[in-house]
């Protein structure tokens, strides 16, 4: 291992963050009893923000390192289940905010965070699936722990041509569930037909806002968009169904009434992943290996280099990329 490595890095000044591609050493690193050679991290929608000059203020201490995930090799470690060779793979844990992240050749990190990578899966596959593709799963073991089974009736996915969405549609048609995707993009119809949905649909085919109730629809929903789409899909779940709640890029907040619940019995869930615990993750990562699709990865997934991390981050944050974007933090240009 190199005394120097390259990195995304972020520093505080008086008056902005400069976020730069740079040359570091681990003594930039936070503290933590493992070390991995970093093969490929990702770029989600906080990540953009994180390069964009700090938007959103998710980097909460300075100098700081972005990327939410990553997958690597384990090169030093005094946590006795990980030696060095071991694969592993890293989502959440407040990486790329309070603790440096994946966009760097090295990170240092607990040991308690991290997951053997299943033999199943490459480091690549790893971080094709990432943060989204972990994030549709345990949105998938919710509906299933809510006795939403293929059998049950249609399942909506929102924001389907995002990472968690497009993961989702891929996941839940390939094991049996029929898939309706809502996008607000026509052109990505045919991605998402190709991906498994049965349908597509857009907002405007949603029950007005303020509805109470509505002709049932969906016997579950994954929802990555929270707002507005959310109060509007309420009243056409169906008797207890679920809504699996992970994303807020339509707002935070969503109007909406009792009767749906009281009524029909329905379950709004919400799914966090970042401090998920770490029996829930391998359970989530071994059935990823099992029932996400390998050559459905290859349609999701863009891969790029350290230098064009910048120009992803302003295109994820105009709703300019469709799928995941996994970086290959061991190359700097083409």
């Amino acid at each position: 291992m190199s005394d120097t490595f390259n990195a995304i890095q972020a520093i505080q000044n008086e008056e902005a963050v400069d976020v730069q591609l740079r040359t570091i050493s681990k003594d930039s690193l936070s503290e933590g009893n493992v070390v991995v050679d970093v093969a490929f991290s990702t770029i989600n929608f906080k990540d953009g923000l994180a390069l964009e000059g700090n938007k959103g203020k998710v980097m909460r201490k300075f100098p700081m390192i972005p990327g939410i995930d990553f997958s690597g090799t384990v090169a030093e470690s005094d946590d006795s289940n990980f030696s060095p060779g071991d694969e592993v793979i890293l989502t959440g844990w407040g990486l790329g905010e309070f603790h440096t992240g994946g966009l760097s050749q090295v990170a240092r990190v607990q040991g308690d965070w991290l997951v053997k990578k299943p033999k199943e899966l490459s480091l690549l596959d790893s971080m094709a699936i990432g943060t989204a593709g972990f994030t549709a799963m345990l949105c998938l073991l919710t509906l299933e722990k809510h006795g939403v089974l293929p059998s049950s009736g249609p399942v909506l996915v929102t924001g389907s041509s995002g990472g968690v969405g497009s993961i989702s549609v891929s996941l839940l048609s390939n094991i049996g569930y029929e898939v309706e995707a809502l996008t607000r993009k026509p052109e990505m119809h045919a991605y998402l037909q190709e991906l498994g949905a049965s349908a597509v649909i857009s907002s405007d085919q949603l029950e007005e806002s303020g509805k109470i109730m509505a002709s049932e629809k969906w016997a579950g929903v994954i929802d990555t968009v929270g707002g507005d789409i959310l109060g509007r899909i309420i009243p056409s779940v169906k008797y207890w169904g679920c809504i699996a709640s992970c994303g807020n890029t339509a707002g935070i907040k969503f109007s909406s009434n009792v009767l749906p619940f009281i009524l029909r019995g329905i379950s709004l869930s919400g799914v966090e992943s970042a401090y998920c615990p770490i029996q829930m993750r391998t359970h989530a990562w071994d059935r990823l290996s099992k029932d996400l699709p390998q050559n459905s990865l290859q349609q999701i997934t863009q891969k790029v280099h350290m230098g064009e991390v910048f120009e992803v981050a302003s295109k994820i944050l105009a709703g300019n990329i469709r799928g995941r974007t996994v970086v290959d933090v061991n190359k700097t240009a083409t």
